[in-house]
């Protein structure tokens, strides 16, 4: 499986998770943020390129559930989201390393297989979010060291860095992470995989809401 993916996917602690949404979810927040990590760790564990997903976090409301999905759980050391990457990407095997945003909920299994077929071409590569002011995937070749510049205006610090910006059409799933009500709202035109409908089914008129 050398040349299959091991994934690494930061997963924040609740209270601090998908604080701009708390308008619009008010006490379902720190659901949604569990059920768009399951489903986002979900898809990765379906794609056929990937040969393990690695899930840091210090948060066990949600390691318990990402854990009996099939990820490897890590604790994250609360230094910041890079630094999270870098302690997760360290108990991966030989073979190339990516570090994924855990707030995918639409992401597609081919989609992310056409992104890592892409990024295997390159030293290191990275996909824009739908803003292209974000990142919500970096990876880097086997050998190659793993320098993830995830945080504000990170598609930036990516191309400064080196890394290949992939610019692949119908990959849409890859790059709408969700931290707004607009976010989401986009995620659920997609198509939101199964734990993220069932939170967003159960918030009656939330289409409706700012």
């Amino acid at each position: 499986m050398s040349n299959h993916w091991s994934l690494v996917i930061p997963v924040k602690t609740l209270v601090a998770a998908k604080t701009r949404l708390a308008a619009a979810l008010g006490p379902h927040r720190a659901r949604l943020a569990v059920a768009v990590a399951c489903d986002t760790t979900s898809a990765a564990l379906a794609c056929p390129l990937v040969a393990r997903v690695i899930v840091v976090t210090s948060d066990p409301l949600a390691a318990g559930p990402l854990a009996r999905l099939g990820a490897e759980v890590v604790h994250d050391p609360d230094r910041g989201l890079n630094t999270a990457l870098r302690t997760g990407a360290a108990h991966a095997p030989e073979g190339p390393v990516g570090a994924l945003q855990a707030d995918l909920p639409a992401l597609r299994p081919a989609e992310l297989a056409r992104v890592l077929a892409a990024a295997a071409e390159f030293e290191q590569a990275f996909v824009p979010d739908a803003q292209e002011v974000g990142t919500t995937f970096y990876g880097v070749r086997r050998g190659v060291p793993f320098r993830p510049r995830f945080g504000g205006e990170s598609r930036a610090r990516h191309l400064a860095g080196g890394a290949k910006e992939l610019a692949l059409e119908g990959i849409e799933s890859v790059r709408r992470d969700v931290d707004t009500p607009d976010d989401l709202r986009a995620a659920m035109a997609l198509g939101l995989g199964p734990h993220t409908a069932e939170v967003v089914s159960s918030l009656g008129g939330f289409r409706s809401t700012g």
